[in-house]
């Protein structure tokens, strides 16, 4: 077992995960102004989804 299959299997680091990339995404749109917001989001989905933390999915807070 991959040190990124213990992470998948443990909730609080999903919460704890979400948190810090919503905070780095909020940071990041302070820092430009908004003015790359969407490529933004879509890097944060993008990297959330590689590391399986996609927000749809029902098992996740």
């Amino acid at each position: 077992m991959g040190i990124l299959d213990k992470f998948k299997s443990n909730k609080s680091a999903h919460k704890a995960a979400h948190k810090a990339s919503d905070a780095a995404e909020k940071k990041m749109n302070e820092r430009t102004g908004g003015k790359y917001e969407q490529q933004i989001d879509s890097g944060q989905q993008q990297a959330e989804r590689r590391l399986g933390m996609e927000r749809d999915r029902p098992d996740q807070p």
